[in-house]
Formats: C-alpha cells, structure tokens, sequence
C-alpha cells in the first residue's frame, strides 16, 4: 500500500495544480466588478497540494527505511545491508526520488506562499499562484509519466542492488536537499516575477515580498555548494575544491544569477529602482536553475554527479525548459515597455556600484555557461574539447577583479547620488592594503599573478567589510546591515582561502613501505603498516600514517575501499585539520617490491595552507543571509504595524471630525 498511496498523493496533486493555475488565470480574466467562482480554490489548491506532494514523499522514504524491494526505485538503489542512515538518504540519491524531494519542496513552498502571504494584491498572487501552479504541473508530469518513483516489480527482488558508493556519505544528507531549497526558492521569485509583470504591478512592496525568497534560495545555494565543494574535495581523492566539471557549473551559474537577483531586489525594495532588472534576473536565475536540471538529467553529461538517465528524460525537461524560459521571455518581450522606469540615480551611487556588479556576474556566468556548453556543441560534431581551469580562472577574473574592487566600495557610497571625495580616506585605506599586500606577497616568494591578487583583494575586502560602520554606534546597527557585513567578510575569507590553496599548496607521491618517511612541506610522513579493514558494507586497505610538524605525531588513516553492494573501489581520503591549513593524504595501488620482497605502496600528500578558509568563508556567506532575512523580516513587520497604526489613527481622527460635525450641526 505504500507505493499506491504515494503515487495516489502525486495524481491528487497533479489535479489540484491543474486547479491552481486555472482558478489563478480565471480570476485575471474577470473584470474589475466580478469575480470568478474559480478564484476562490487558488489558495486552498496550493496548500492542500503540498500536503499531499509532503504524503507522497514521505511514502517514498517510509519505502526506504524498510527496503520494501517491491518498488523497483528502491530495490535499484537500495540494499538490506546498507546503514540505515544511507538508506535513508538514499531516497533522493536517484533520479526519480530526487525529482520527487524536488516536487514535495516546490509544493510546500507553493503552499507556504498561498498562506502566509497578504501583502500583495488579489490580482498579483493570483498570477502569480497561477505561474506556479504551471511549474509545478510541468514536474507533476515529468514525475507520473516519465519518471514514476513508485514503479512495482512483477516480482518483488530477492535483494537490491545498492546505492553508489560515493554517494554513501553523509554529504548526501546535506548537499542535494539545500541545493534543491535554493533551486525552489527561485522557482517562487520567478513565479512571483511573472505575476507582478502580467499585471504590471512591478513596485517596492512586490520586491519586498520577492526579497526573503530570494534571499533565502540564494543562503540555500550558497550553503548547497560549500557543502558540495567539501564533499568532493574528501571524497574523490583528487584533493581539490573545484575542477569546473561541467555539473559542478550548473549549481554555480544559479548561484551567480540569484546574487545579481539579490541585490537587485534590495534596491528596487528601498528606492524603487532597477524594476526591469528584477523581473529579467527573475527569469534568468530560474532559466539557470532549469538549465542545471536538464544537464544533470539528460544523458548528456558523464560526471560523478551527473544521473546516467534515459535521454527521452531529458527530452521531456528540454521540453519543459523551453515552456517556461520561452513563454516567460515572450510575456517579458510584450510587457516589459509597460513597467515604469523607477527612480534614476548617479553613476556614483549605491545603485550604481550595485548595477554595475550586476553587470559582472551576468558576465560570469555568461563565461562559465559558455565554457560548460561549449564542449557539448563541439562534441555533436565528433569534436572533443576539454574546457576547465586554463579558461575559467584566467577569463572569469577579468571580470571578477573589478566586481571585487567596486564591491568593496559600494556599500560605502550613499544612495541616490554621492561624490568620491566623501570617502577619499576609506579609498585610501583600500589602496594602501591592495598594493602593500601585493608587494609583500610578491618579494616572498614567485607565485602566479590570480593567486598574489586574489590575495590582495581578500586583505583589502575583509577590512572594506567593517568600514560601512565606522562612525556608527554597533548597537543601533540594524541586523540586516550586520548581514550585509558578514557576507562581504566571508567572501573575503573564501578568496583567502582560495588564493593560499592556490599559492601554497605543496604535493608529494612517493613509493613507501612499512617504516619509510619522507616529508612535504614542514611535515614529516612516515608510513607506519597498511593492514585489512573491514566496514559494514566494505572491506578496505587501510594505511596507518605518522605525521609530525615539530611535535608530537599524529595519525592519518587513508583507505581504499571495496564496496559490494555495488561492486565498486573508491578512495578515502584521511584529512588532518590545523589553524593554518590540511594535511591531505591517500593511498594508492602496490607500487612493487623492495629488494628484500617487503611491499611498498603510493602514498600521495597535499599540505594545503588555509584551504578549509574556503568552507568557513561559505559558511560566513550563508549566515550573513540568514541575518540579512531576520533584518528585513524585523523591518517588513515594523512597517506593516506602523502602518496599521496610522490606519487606525486615522480612523479615529475621521471618527472624532465627524462627531464634531454632527455636534455643530
């Protein structure tokens, strides 16, 4: 009964987004003086659906828990023996359940907008609930008709196959789900945005009802990548953050656009600017978002985070790609002249340093949807063409080094109009920073020229970050603002971390066996034994190693394991974490015999100074949003009541006027 009730749950909920986005569309095309008899159901549709896509999604997990290998969704990727922690995320490590995490978060997410939301007006929710019901039937279908989670066999298996070792991490707890929050998080603001565009009501209250959506997407993505870059950097073995594989990119390019998004929302939100900016950034960071999907699932791309799936698959998000880019850009091209332009403002502004990084990271993600399309183009024509670091670093920093420079400016600058000579001292200190820290680096030591300005550029952020509140008292400084300066700080502190890994790292591949040191950098290694190891679900070599750095040695065990359920060997990185860096090793294949017959081994080390100041950054980023949403909702609520108040006294003072009337008359 489990697989019939959920699939019953998705079927119920198809038809009520079928509901939603007619009932939405009808009570558009009803005239000022009526009211559809449909309109009525658009709310309780959206909220009654995503209880019942959260049943259906529960049901699939319920499957899991208790490997019900009835269902050929689990008995694929499943096993009796598997820890149960890995069976149960394994529920969205597949296609299918992972399209299904999607479908329930977009239904919840749906619902939470139909009820909690009141500031809008009738005619701009109701548009706009009727937009998402029509993203959410596209998936409904998607799900019920080409990729059924709750397929039975005909004959339940006698034990499943088991879910891809790489995949059995804890990783897979956190990576995938905040991803799939930031990507429906921008499904909303680009219902939103087609809602307020239908009925030409693009204003400041619109973009303050759009801005903790998007705020909160992009903390998710932000949060979803840092996760995904660590995973991956201890996972793989390859001792790296980033390679620009082509799936890495497709979460990175909704993350740039859900940026420009972000502070293009704040600025339309505070002085009523940058409207028609909005509306296509709205578009744009659910264009990437679909983009990503379609990539991922297609059959196009070979990728440890890639889904092996049916092409037919991909066909069918092409498909729906092309529905909802391609009708939204025709609304956009029909509707676009009629949003009003917005206050205008100086190029020495605020807005105007925030236009013109925006203007950056369209162009940084114009260069990396470029360099993740351009091998797949090539390739339909028998072309093999390999794009990775060689073009992304040294082309996405020429437009990365000004979006750095003006973002440490920016939140300096007033609004509306200032001049440079307000702010020649905090320019001053900007550029002392900039140039002594690039001095200092260069006579050190030869270093490539990104990682000696990344460098630089981090020194001259993190103190550009603290500047907006000189002069302030810290106590009256509001949260959002705070938000604001830790997320500027922590991108100071990834570039940091990026630049030193970069610059620093030191990698040595030796042939040890038992007793033999060698070292890298300040630390010496010596390889201790390589013994058996058995876990529940794998057997592995493990290799027991000594690291010391003028102390004390500590120990680092790197394995390479064979699962069995699937066959599969994989790497197990061994991380040794200190203030100012990581120690990285893994151990390879027998690399021969000493003289003497003993065994020896490949034993690969990074020491990797201030890498982990990647994640930390990430992290910072993530919790600067999260007070930035905590600011705005403080402020959007106390402008709701001061409202309401004057409401009221207003009332009262036309209640008292009119007594007096009566009285005199």
């Amino acid at each position: 009964m489990i697989a019939e009730i959920g699939l019953a749950s998705l079927w119920l909920a198809a038809a009520l987004a079928v509901l939603q986005m007619l009932s939405g569309a009808l009570a558009l095309r009803a005239s000022n003086g009526e009211r559809s008899s449909l309109a009525v159901y658009a709310r309780p549709a959206a909220v009654v659906q995503a209880g019942l896509a959260t049943l259906a999604f529960l049901m699939l997990l319920y499957a899991f828990a208790i490997t019900d290998l009835s269902i050929k969704l689990v008995a694929s990727h499943s096993h009796s023996l598997k820890p149960f922690l890995y069976k149960l995320t394994g529920t969205w490590g597949n296609h299918e359940g992972s399209m299904l995490l999607w479908v329930a978060v977009l239904a919840l997410s749906g619902g939470l907008l139909a009820a909690a939301e009141k500031r809008l007006p009738e005619r701009t929710m109701h548009a706009t609930l009727a937009v998402q019901g029509f993203v959410a039937l596209g998936f409904y279908a998607f799900l019920l008709l080409s990729s059924n989670p709750f397929e039975r066999l005909p004959v339940p298996a006698a034990e499943g196959v088991g879910l891809n070792p790489l995949l059995q991490d804890i990783g897979l707890a956190l990576h995938p789900p905040t991803l799939y929050i930031g990507y429906v998080g921008l499904s909303v603001a680009f219902s939103l945005a087609m809602g307020a565009l239908i009925t030409r009501q693009v204003t400041p209250e619109f973009a303050r009802v759009m801005r903790p959506w998007v705020l909160g997407a992009w903390v998710f993505l932000t949060l979803g990548i840092t996760a995904g870059s660590y995973w991956a950097y201890y996972e793989l073995g390859w001792g790296g953050w980033w390679f620009w594989d082509p799936v890495e990119n497709a979460s990175l390019m909704p993350w740039l656009a859900a940026t420009a998004l972000l502070h293009s929302v704040s600025v339309l939100a505070a002085r009523d600017a940058l409207r028609t900016w909005t509306i296509m950034l709205g578009v744009l960071a659910f264009s990437m978002s679909m983009l990503g999907t379609f990539l991922v699932r297609s059959g196009v791309l070979t990728s440890v985070h890639a889904f092996a799936v049916d092409p037919e698959r991909g066909t069918f998000i092409l498909i729906l790609l092309a529905l909802y880019i391609g009708g939204a850009l025709t609304i956009f091209a029909f509707r676009a002249s009629s949003v009003a332009e917005g206050k205008r403002f100086a190029a020495t502004s605020r807005e105007g340093a925030l236009v013109f990084n925006n203007v950056m990271l369209s162009a940084i993600l114009a260069i990396v949807l470029l360099g993740t399309l351009y091998p797949l183009l090539t390739e339909a024509f028998d072309v093999r063409v390999s794009v990775g670091p060689p073009y992304f670093n040294p082309v996405g920093a020429i437009f990365a080094i000004p979006m750095f420079l003006v973002m440490a400016v920016g939140p300096l600058l007033r609004w509306k109009s200032d001049k440079p000579d307000r702010i020649k001292q905090e320019l001053a200190i900007i550029g002392a920073i900039l140039v002594s820290i690039t001095v200092l680096v260069a006579v050190l030591g030869t270093y490539g020229l990104l990682p000696v300005l990344g460098l630089a550029l981090a020194a001259a952020l993190a103190v550009a970050a603290f500047l907006p509140l000189r002069g302030r008292k810290l106590s009256r400084v509001p949260t959002a603002v705070w938000g604001m300066v830790l997320a500027h700080f922590g991108v100071a502190v990834a570039l940091f971390g990026m630049a030193s890994e970069s610059a620093f790292t030191q990698e040595k591949l030796a042939a040890m066996s038992a007793g033999d040191s060698t070292s890298v950098g300040e630390w010496s290694i010596t390889l201790d034994s390589v013994d058996p190891v058995a876990g529940p679900n794998w057997t592995a070599l493990e290799a027991r190693v000594s690291a010391s750095r003028g102390g004390e040695p500590m120990r680092l065990s790197p394995q390479a394991r064979n699962f069995w359920a699937p066959s599969q060997a994989t790497s197990e990185a061994a991380l040794l974490t200190r203030w100012d860096g990581q120690l990285y090793a893994v151990i390879g294949d027998t690399a021969g015999e000493t003289a003497d017959g003993t065994q020896r081994w490949q034993i690969r080390v990074w020491w990797k100074p201030f890498v982990t100041f990647i994640w930390y950054g990430g992290l910072l980023i993530g919790l600067g949003g999260v007070l930035a949403i905590i600011g705005r909702v403080r402020s959007d609520m106390r402008r709701r009541i001061a409202t309401r108040l004057g409401d009221a006294r207003r009332a009262e003072l036309e209640q008292l006027e009119a007594a007096k009337t009566a009285e005199n008359a």
